[in-house]
């Protein structure tokens, strides 16, 4: 059975000087976006939390939001990380068209009581591997971008290395935030397979 968040990326090779230089200063408008959709949607994981352990289901619209919030989130960080070049939307919902995709399976039938409550015990060491995957996609993001400004194009390799870590990442805040009852695995078929090279 496949996970279920997947996380996809696409591979393009050529990448803007241009906005790869100055992507701290157009990310400014998306940071200030996200502190007010990330207080939002605490108050929805609050809410959501309190649902599971007292009925042992999560609200769809709850779902719906939150999925919405982590994904937004997913393409703002590799927006950031120059992942991709394209602006990420605004909004949670799902866009196949844009270069980064998260899907979630929808909220389960019935969520286990005792994994929700104590799930920031049950979640250390994905917080602590998630911490290192972090700075390393910092580290491959500050890589890139000196590439990127010198060659116009990013290597493939580091491409897979930052989708490795932003695919975890992104899994992990999908358990963490309720999402997902399954610890999120270091990488899939989802991340395996990711980039589709650009047609020559």
């Amino acid at each position: 059975m496949s996970y279920p968040v997947t996380f996809e990326a696409d591979y393009v090779e050529r990448r803007s000087r241009l906005t790869a230089f100055f992507r701290i200063l157009l990310a400014i408008p998306l940071v200030i976006w996200f502190y007010f959709y990330a207080i939002a949607a605490s108050v929805a994981l609050i809410i959501a939390w309190f649902a599971i352990v007292i009925t042992a289901r999560f609200p769809k619209g709850l779902y719906d939001f939150v999925a919405g919030f982590t994904r937004f989130l997913t393409r703002f960080t590799a927006y950031a990380a120059l992942l991709c070049d394209p602006y990420p939307p605004f909004g949670g919902s799902e866009d196949p068209a844009y270069p980064v995709r998260m899907r979630f399976a929808g909220p389960l039938e019935r969520y286990s009581r005792a994994k929700t409550f104590f799930r920031l015990f049950l979640a250390i060491p994905i917080v602590i591997l998630r911490y290192a995957m972090s700075l390393l996609l910092e580290i491959g993001a500050l890589g890139a971008w000196f590439v990127i400004l010198f060659t116009g194009k990013m290597p493939r390799g580091l491409f897979d290395l930052m989708v490795l870590a932003n695919s975890y990442t992104a899994r992990s805040d999908a358990y963490l935030y309720l999402l997902t009852e399954t610890y999120p695995p270091f990488q899939d078929e989802q991340t395996r397979s990711a980039g589709i090279a650009e047609p020559r």
